[in-house]
């Protein structure tokens, strides 16, 4: 959470009903405070004071949801996690659908927006735009409308958590590590209150990160076509000297070429872009920071080595 202290009380409000009717499971509530500048922090305090479920691991700054979910995936300790946000856009009433899934042997269960009316019609546009791009670069990994909303079983998590990526693309990384799989679908409301804290620019580079954490072939993109304009180019230089040879005709062309220069100027630079970001992954992954720094645990057992390691390091 970021910032989510009007949709705290309704987001309890709504899940408390709904998982004391599943009586045969107990649960724990596992809030990550990433950085918030609200009074988030105060109002999780008071409502753990009324429910023992809560635990909560307040981060020294923001680090972003991905990583902060990672400090959550590292600390919760039951058979299962269901990861969801607290504005209510991630329905509670469908774990129950959830965990019957569960119950037939299923190790991964997830949520498929059905319709997404509370989107921007740009935002469902650029969306499923990402989606086609990534499993065209990546091969076929990301079910589409499918986000972070999702059940997952022990041994799914175990591996999910044993993956080193600094920078992580946790939708690819779910993927990634496989397992048995279903799905539910449901629509996605609008948020109850509050501002979502995704921008353009902030997707555009979520975007850029789950693409060049999955997929080379950007890199291999340029290698053909620097091939493939290479060739053109020795054609086109054997082409003017034997023309020259054959005719003695000069070559003018002030206006050809500026045109030639700027093109392959451009396509150096776009080409030197692509490299730089993955240099730059490169070397946020040999930094060997720990992913998050965590400022104090609340509800947890101080005994207990899962958090206490993440607490010194971060590391998963």
């Amino acid at each position: 959470m970021l910032n989510e202290e009007e949709a705290i009380p309704c987001f309890l409000k709504t899940i408390s009903p709904i998982l004391d009717a599943e009586p045969s499971y107990q649960f724990e509530l596992i809030f990550i405070n990433d950085g918030s500048k609200d009074k988030t922090l105060e109002i999780l305090l008071a409502a753990r004071a009324e429910d023992p479920r809560i635990k909560i691991i307040d981060l020294a700054r923001n680090f972003g949801k991905e990583l902060a979910m990672a400090a959550g995936f590292q600390a919760a300790s039951g058979d299962a996690v269901i990861p969801m946000d607290v504005d209510l856009q991630d329905p509670p009433e469908i774990i129950s659908a959830f965990l019957r899934k569960w119950e037939e042997g299923y190790d991964v269960v997830l949520g498929i927006r059905r319709r997404r009316h509370a989107d921007t019609l740009f935002k469902r546009l650029t969306a499923g735009l990402f989606y086609r791009i990534f499993n065209a670069l990546c091969g076929k990994r990301l079910t589409p409308n499918a986000g972070d909303y999702r059940l997952i079983n022990r041994t799914a998590l175990d591996a999910l958590n044993n993956l080193p990526e600094r920078v992580r693309f946790t939708k690819a990384l779910y993927a990634w590590v496989g397992f048995r799989q279903t799905a539910v679908e449901y629509d996605r409301p609008a948020r109850i209150n509050g501002t979502s804290k995704w921008n353009t620019w902030k997707l555009w580079n979520f975007a850029l990160d789950g693409i060049t954490s999955f997929s080379t072939l950007p890199l291999r993109i340029w290698s053909y076509l620097g091939m493939l304009i290479a060739l053109i180019g020795f054609a086109y230089a054997a082409f003017l000297t034997f023309r020259t040879l054959l005719f003695g005709r000069d070559v003018p062309g002030y206006t050809s070429l500026m045109v030639v220069m700027l093109v392959l100027g451009g396509l150096i630079l776009i080409s030197l872009g692509v490299i730089g970001e993955y240099l730059g992954r490169v070397f946020e992954e040999t930094k060997n920071r720990p992913l998050y720094i965590v400022r104090r645990y609340i509800g947890f057992d101080d005994a207990s080595e899962p958090w206490r390691l993440s607490q010194k390091t971060g590391k998963i």
